[in-house]
């Protein structure tokens, strides 16, 4: 990404070991701020910022194009910035917790040791109020920034329906919003047999160029 001119933020955040939901997307909504704060000091543009993430990183990342209306999930910290990104890249992201058994994997999404109830420190079933906080198909409104979902129509551990219902509803809000299904694939893209691991890289990143790049830049060669 350097080559095609973006600077790239490596974002780390707790991990559900470390502390329970709303904790990760407040470190990524931080982060954000922080890099605004900074933006003089790196020659940064803060009002074209991109976030890309894959599996509970696509889950945040969605979460921080999907609340920046919504004045939730905010810390002190350089709180005079906004936490607003103007592009989301989400790879197989999770999207509604309380579906995600729809669909036969190797994971039981809605038992006690699942990654979605360890986020919230309950059985995902049992606490739908707190689910619902955490997802980010709740947060579908008509500002939201651009989205390109990919997901390998096979995952059995986040499955492919998470994308399509998100995708759903942000086309009924009227949202620029893609769906790319990546064939065969399992997660991580695991095992695709239409797409090279440089190929989903390639249109990941023309995506972000197309929609953070100023458009002379964009149309250099």
């Amino acid at each position: 990404m350097t080559r095609r001119g973006f600077a790239v933020v490596d974002v780390e955040y707790r991990l559900s070991g470390e502390a329970l939901f709303p904790a990760q997307i407040e470190d990524c909504k931080t982060a954000v701020r922080w890099v605004k704060a900074n933006a003089k000091k790196y020659n940064l543009d803060p009002d074209r910022i991109g976030a890309w993430g894959s599996s509970a990183g696509g889950h945040l990342v969605a979460m921080m194009g999907l609340t920046h209306d919504e004045n939730v999930f905010e810390t002190d910290d350089h709180s005079q910035y906004s936490s607003q990104v103007q592009a989301i890249c989400n790879w197989f992201g999770p999207t509604d917790f309380l579906r995600m058994n729809d669909f036969e994997g190797r994971i039981d999404h809605d038992a006690a040791d699942s990654p979605e109830s360890r986020l919230i420190g309950g059985l995902i079933q049992e606490n739908k109020e707190k689910v619902a906080a955490a997802n980010p198909i709740t947060y579908v409104s008509k500002n939201d920034p651009p989205m390109l979902i990919m997901h390998g129509e096979k995952d059995r551990a986040v499955p492919y329906n998470q994308s399509e219902l998100l995708y759903a509803a942000m086309q009924k809000a009227g949202l620029d919003v893609t769906l790319y299904k990546v064939v065969n694939a399992d997660h991580g893209f695991r095992n695709a047999t239409q797409d090279s691991a440089a190929s989903l890289f390639e249109m990941s990143a023309q995506f972000l160029e197309k929609h953070l790049k100023p458009q002379t830049d964009a149309a250099s060669p």
